[in-house]
């Protein structure tokens, strides 16, 4: 999105976000299909040096059909972490081969239910990955290691850290090579995700370097697998993973460790928020200003059940006021029309807001309308993608059929 001065509005490619708002109402999910292609080609680009890369799409963060073809058509695999999105990633188009599930903590029915999907199969504990030797002797399998590495600086988004759940300890390899060689499993990857929003590149050398050690353990990989965790910006002075550095510094470490074990692999990486967390806008209008002793309230029409990030992980989402884009600032403290405390934002510097005003929200790319909920019974909103300056909608606005379409009312007599 950018302030066209000429025309005094905001544009998403070249279209006025006003126009799309207008057309599809709000609030409303608004996703810019080239900047998705951007991050793609962007990290792409970092890795050219590596022989072999696949990019799997972690695509809990974003799970749109029309998202997931997007990333499919431009060469990505997927990265699921449930049932569900297996049969979502199918339905896109992508082949079940293209497809690395990687659970936590699901029951043997869900883990049979992929499996019979034919999608590839990475584990996260010992009991399972004893289960799969004793059940499915000869399905290769990826193992998930957790480093306990705190990445990220938040115990919220860092799950490589010792009292996470996710992941075999990588001080119990040698329990996972004891089984491997009791029951004759093949390990065919190794994986790894220690978190969120990491901006040290030092940080993914030194989870890349465990990684590989663990590596060596196994001589008949295909890949190894490192996860995601880059950071965006989200402020205009926040500073992001420096892509150029980390790709000269994991395709330096990767090709070494290739020649000096002889494999020719694939190096895998499932980045989910670096791919789509820019690209996204959420729109919603101001319902009230409200005046107190503390505070000027800007009451819009949405709240956490529509973008919990900001009350769930203390996520910074920069709000402007796209209908007076060269106004006056002032402070206002951004909150919602749950009831809860659902505030976007406190004391934000943000153009003089009334009453009707579109306000919108950077960074709603990921983990926002995947996590929306019916909360307070309101309905989610649309979603658009703009694709070659046209907006598509590719998912309809909630009504009250939806509220009650699953409800089921007996015939009681209270």
């Amino acid at each position: 999105m950018h302030f066209n001065k000429a025309n005094n509005c905001y544009e998403i490619q070249a279209l006025p976000v006003h126009d799309i708002v207008q057309q599809y109402g709000a609030p409303l999910f608004v996703y810019d299909a080239q900047k998705i292609m951007d991050q793609y080609a962007k990290m792409t680009k970092s890795l050219r040096g590596v022989k072999q890369v696949k990019i799997n799409y972690a695509c809990k963060a974003l799970s749109n059909i029309t998202i997931l073809k997007l990333l499919k058509d431009l060469g990505a695999g997927l990265d699921a972490v449930s049932y569900q999105e297996i049969r979502l990633g199918l339905q896109a188009g992508f082949q079940p081969e293209s497809i690395i599930f990687t659970p936590n903590s699901v029951s043997i029915q869900e883990l049979e239910a992929a499996i019979a999907l034919g999608v590839n199969i990475n584990i996260d504990n010992l009991e399972t990955l004893e289960y799969m030797g004793m059940q499915h002797p000869t399905i290769p399998l990826c193992i998930r290691i957790n480093p306990h590495i705190m990445a990220g600086g938040n115990a919220n988004i860092s799950v490589g850290h010792i009292d996470s759940k996710f992941g075999i300890s990588i001080h119990q390899v040698p329990h996972i090579e004891r089984l491997v060689e009791s029951l004759g499993i093949k390990i065919e990857g190794v994986h790894m995700h220690t978190g969120s929003d990491i901006l040290d590149v030092d940080v993914f050398a030194h989870a890349a370097d465990l990684l590989f050690n663990v590596a060596r353990r196994f001589k008949q990989l295909k890949y190894i697998d490192f996860g995601s965790g880059f950071k965006v910006k989200y402020q205009q002075q926040d500073i992001e993973t420096d892509m150029d550095a980390f790709g000269a510094m994991m395709t330096e470490k990767f090709n070494a460790f290739c020649r000096e074990t002889g494999q020719d692999l694939v190096l895998a990486f499932e980045p989910g928020k670096f791919l789509v967390s820019e690209a996204g806008y959420f729109i919603a209008s101001t319902n009230v200003i409200k005046q107190t002793t503390s505070a000027i309230f800007a009451g819009i029409d949405s709240g956490f059940n529509h973008m919990i990030r900001p009350m769930f992980y203390g996520a910074y989402h920069h709000i402007i006021n796209i209908s007076n884009p060269e106004g006056k600032s002032k402070l206002y403290t951004v909150v919602g029309y749950i009831c809860e405390t659902d505030t976007f934002g406190w004391n934000r510097k943000i153009n003089e807001i009334k009453e009707g005003d579109l306000l919108c929200f950077k960074n709603a790319g990921a983990y926002c309308f995947s996590m929306a909920s019916n909360y307070n019974s309101r309905y989610r909103p649309a979603e658009v993608l703009v694709h070659q300056s046209t907006a598509h909608l590719i998912r309809e606005r909630e009504d009250f059929e939806d509220l009650t379409r699953r409800q089921v009312q007996p015939d009681l007599n209270f």
